[in-house]
């Protein structure tokens, strides 16, 4: 069982959490900074993560790409992912290369090295990509790319996170630079430690490597609340690399950080639809050769603030997406009416449970949930807690998530047709 976590603030700002975690093997650092696709602006669309890869490129005593090799020599992976309202960079090593890496990591935080050389570079391997996970792939970044346009009036929830190629191109070193100076400052960051460390040599470990690191002026995160629409929302996208047509559902999702039960409860409801083969969403597409999945969050639980979605994707056949939508809105209304009590309930909520646990027992799952846990939610146990939310999860509870996703408040459909042409 993990120990109970400890906190501290730096001089410079730097929020630190660590957590032992005894019998595991090696030492996992996350540093999540709250600068996201959501905290971009017009113009600067996909900043973001190409920001992401600068920060491999390089800093005052670290070549670039040195950053990756000096955690693998050491026998460790590293990497890193840009989400809408964070971005976390994290590796698990042996725990003799605690400070090792702990070094690594103030020294981008506080001395990245910024050229215009390397800026062309990313610039180029980020926009090779898109082209090969996005546009070139079938269903690449579907729904996550599009639907939110779809659901969301306010750009920062609505736009691509992989940003416009225009908007790429028109980044300066100048542009990098200040986005550096005012999101990577380290009070909009934290920084997670877990493993079978003591909490107190490893804090001192931090300090003695961010002492350097001078404080910046922190940036207000952006107020990206919206109402909640009143009617059902609908889009098309194409895809032209796509076999099949494709159908996508979001819905909003409640506050985790007021509602954290109802939130549990969508958790348990995804698997209720779609955990096997014998779910009962799953079931119901099969009959006519559909498949279907569902997810909490475009990325996960507990990934982002709200507005978060709920979201349903099904792949059907040609003129199908009207019988494939029919069979999810009456799956859900047979939910929220009850007809999932007993067996079934209790199997949805057994699945969720065991799969959070389960990822909570991976070190780099983990300490990225502690570090955005802390830095989204101010709560770095939320992961915990949200599994034990999902345990105390009722058959209500469930039928009550699935009204909620029935109901056209919010709601959004998004069709996706496999040719330009499609009708």
């Amino acid at each position: 069982m993990p120990d109970a976590i400890h906190h501290t603030t730096l001089d410079n700002g730097l929020r630190v959490v660590v957590q032992r975690v005894e019998g595991v093997s090696g030492v996992a650092v996350s540093v999540n900074y709250r600068a996201g696709f959501r905290t971009e602006k017009p113009t600067r669309s996909g900043f973001s993560h190409l920001f992401e890869h600068m920060m491999f490129q390089g800093s005052k005593n670290v070549a670039g790409g040195e950053h990756f090799a000096a955690v693998q020599a050491r026998g460790g992976v590293a990497n890193a992912n840009t989400f809408p309202d964070s971005t976390d960079y994290y590796q698990v090593v042996p725990a003799d290369a605690l400070e090792n890496v702990l070094d690594l990591e103030a020294d981008r935080m506080g001395f990245l090295a910024i050229t215009g050389e390397r800026l062309a570079t990313q610039r180029n391997v980020v926009k090779e990509e898109i082209q090969l996970q996005v546009t070139g792939r079938p269903y690449g970044g579907f729904p996550w790319t599009v639907l939110p346009s779809v659901m969301f009036d306010r750009w920062e929830n609505a736009h691509n996170g992989y940003g416009e190629m225009a908007d790429l191109d028109a980044a300066t070193v100048e542009n990098c630079a200040e986005f550096f100076h005012h999101y990577y400052a380290p009070g909009n960051a934290v920084l997670a430690v877990c493993g079978d460390v003591a909490p107190g040599p490893a804090l001192a470990a931090v300090r003695r490597s961010f002492a350097r690191v001078a404080a910046r002026p922190v940036p207000v995160p952006p107020d990206i609340d919206e109402p909640v629409p009143g009617e059902e929302r609908r889009g098309t996208c194409h895809d032209p690399v796509a076999p099949r047509p494709a159908l996508a559902i979001g819905t909003r999702l409640p506050d985790a950080r007021t509602d954290l039960s109802g939130y549990a409860a969508h958790v348990a409801l995804s698997h209720l639809l779609t955990t096997g083969s014998d779910s009962r969403l799953r079931k119901a597409l099969a009959a006519i050769g559909a498949k279907a999945d569902s997810a909490v969050g475009f990325f996960g639980p507990l990934v982002v603030t709200r507005p978060d979605t709920f979201v349903i994707v099904a792949h059907h056949g040609p003129g199908q997406a009207h019988d494939a939508e029919a069979l999810i809105s009456r799956q859900l209304a047979e939910v929220a009416d009850g007809a999932a009590r007993g067996p079934e309930s209790s199997r949805a909520v057994a699945c969720a449970r065991t799969t959070l646990y389960r990822n909570l027992d991976s070190l780099s799952y983990r300490v990225r949930f502690l570090a955005r846990g802390q830095l989204l939610f101010g709560r770095a146990d939320i992961g915990d807690e949200l599994a034990e939310r999902v345990a105390a999860t009722t058959a209500d509870d469930i039928a009550a998530a699935a009204a909620r996703a029935a109901s056209p408040a919010g709601r959004a459909v998004l069709t996706l047709l496999p040719h330009e042409d499609a009708s």
